[in-house]
């Protein structure tokens, strides 16, 4: 998708109204997730350049931040899938999702789709 159109789409679900807190607690989540990583890196960019002085950013501090990409991938999925979800509730064919997602067919679309269940019911029974 054209920078642009990620813009343009920001610029527009950002117009909506905001509803109840809770049920965007995993969105919320992951938010605050990328936003402590983005810190953690800029922690280290500033240590490297700065020939290491400032924060001392520690192979536990990467460490910790590696654990918190499994759970981002997870929140990730579930987001998208409801959001597919919600679009071919709301009448819209593979062909126009495939469009939106930046694919090249509506099967292309069906089957990322279809991963991301088989994904995410693997998770909720254990076998990821």
């Amino acid at each position: 998708m054209a920078r642009d159109a990620q813009d343009e789409a920001r610029r527009r679900l950002s117009a909506l109204a905001g509803d109840s807190d809770a049920q965007w607690a995993p969105a919320r989540r992951l938010e605050q997730d990328a936003a402590l990583l983005g810190r953690l890196l800029m922690a280290a960019a500033g240590y490297q350049q700065s020939g290491g002085q400032g924060a001392d950013v520690t192979p536990d501090d990467i460490g910790a931040a590696l654990s918190l990409f499994e759970d981002m991938r997870y929140q990730l999925d579930r987001l998208e899938t409801q959001v597919v979800i919600e679009a071919r509730r709301r009448s819209m064919d593979w062909r126009q999702i495939a469009q939106r997602q930046d694919l090249n067919s509506s099967q292309a679309a069906s089957q990322r789709y279809q991963r991301l269940m088989t994904r995410l019911e693997e998770i909720r029974q254990g076998v990821r």
